[in-house]
């Protein structure tokens, strides 16, 4: 289609302007509309007429679509690399803490003992399940699209996958009116950054309550703290916020993509300009979000002490009781319930916690238990004892750190 001769003279010029670009020498010009005009009108400068060979069988709509989807797929691996950091920095805290007991939370109350390790692996599954959403993605932006050209393909013999092959695609797009029309993998990757932005802002909410006065389970370092203006004594969790209020932007620039497709017939329309505005936008705020994260994590502790000792609070091992009447006096679940609801009102009246009820009080209510139920009331048994798959027993969650390290 075009001569050796001017590929060459091209591809010279191409190079000679990347260089001009790369070092903050290219002029551009607004009267020349895009990026496209701005360097093919370039080309003209440098190599003369054989400057208009450049755009044959190809349009602005198929080059566009492939430069975003190139940008978006190198984009998409970066938010991985970044996920991963994130992932081993709760690994290294949940290995440090598999004993540190703490009360597990149903609506903000205390529900069952847990290990700190434990509780916040949960978050590792949650940023995996982050990674492999993006990294499902890289299949659909694994479609070239270079070649449809406007919208109806191009009458030159042209090799699609020649040129998909050479700028790392995977496949062809197979219509080409979708093609230039298609922004599902825009919405695709806003969905989860908004879906990880979430997942963000629930750790970080979880942070800055366990972070409370009335809480106090984690110390937060000066690092990761500021001053207020007024109150000498404050140490505010403000990066922890900014991570809870930059999910809304996320979530904004999910929804105005849909809006803008939401009315598009088939094909190319201005409207879908705004699309690249909004994907770098959610992009950046992500990747601000997980490095202050990363940062946080490095920078807290636990209050191992206060968390034994709310744990200790709120009856937390009622549940065990009941577990252990059924296992070992043949109650149903429903009588071992009840019988344990009589226990714990009556520890609440004696103003006592489950463990510091004797064996002759518990026998008052139930004959039948013997001294061996005490061992019940004990954290580490009761943590021990959720030995199921993803339970909270210690085995568990070291056999998981290990799952994960090898990953």
């Amino acid at each position: 289609i075009i001569s050796f001769k001017i590929k060459n003279k091209i591809i010279y010029g191409l190079n000679k302007i990347e260089r001009e670009i790369i070092n903050n020498k290219f002029e551009y010009h607004v009267k020349y509309e895009d990026i496209h005009m701005n360097i093919e009108k370039r080309l003209f400068q440098i190599i003369g007429e054989e400057a208009g060979y450049v755009h044959t069988a190809r349009s602005r709509n198929d080059q566009v679509i492939t430069d975003f989807k190139m940008w978006t797929t190198t984009a998409t691996k970066e938010i991985n690399k970044n996920l991963d950091n994130i992932i081993k920095t709760i690994l290294k805290i949940s290995e440090k803490n598999i004993e540190t007991i703490m009360p597990g939370f149903t609506h903000l109350k205390n529900a069952q003992a847990v290990s700190f390790g434990h509780y916040m692996m949960a978050y590792v599954e949650m940023f995996t399940r982050d990674k492999k959403r993006f990294f499902n993605n890289l299949d659909n932006l694994s479609e070239c699209p270079l070649g449809v050209a406007a919208l109806t393909g191009t009458p030159f013999n042209i090799d699609r996958n020649y040129t998909a092959k050479k700028l790392g695609f995977k496949k062809l797009t197979n219509n080409s009116i979708d093609t230039v029309a298609d922004r599902d993998f825009v919405l695709d990757f806003l969905y989860s950054v908004s879906v990880c932005s979430m997942h963000i802002s629930r750790i970080a909410e979880e942070l800055i309550i366990w972070n409370s006065d009335g809480f106090n389970i984690i110390n937060l370092s000066d690092k990761v703290v500021t001053g207020s203006s007024i109150m000498p004594q404050k140490k505010n969790p403000d990066l922890l916020e900014f991570l809870r209020g930059k999910t809304g932007p996320t979530y904004g620039n999910l929804f105005s993509m849909l809006t803008i497709l939401k009315g598009l017939p088939l094909s190319y329309f201005k409207d879908l300009q705004d699309d690249k505005e909004i994907l770098f936008k959610s992009n950046e705020i992500l990747l601000n979000c997980i490095t202050i994260l990363n940062e946080v994590l490095k920078n807290l502790k636990p209050n191992k002490q206060k968390m034994l000792e709310l744990a200790n609070s709120g009856f937390i091992t009622a549940t065990d009781l009941a577990d252990y009447l059924v296992k070992n006096h043949s109650m149903s679940f429903r009588e071992a319930y009840q019988t344990t609801a009589t226990i714990v009102n009556f520890a609440e009246k004696k103003k006592k916690k489950l463990n510091e009820l004797n064996i002759e009080e518990l026998k008052k209510i139930e004959p039948k238990l013997t001294i061996d139920v005490l061992k019940v009331f004990n954290l580490k048994n009761s943590v021990n004892s959720k030995k199921s798959y993803g339970g909270t027993s210690f085995d568990n969650i070291k056999k998981m750190i290990m799952k994960y390290k090898k990953v």
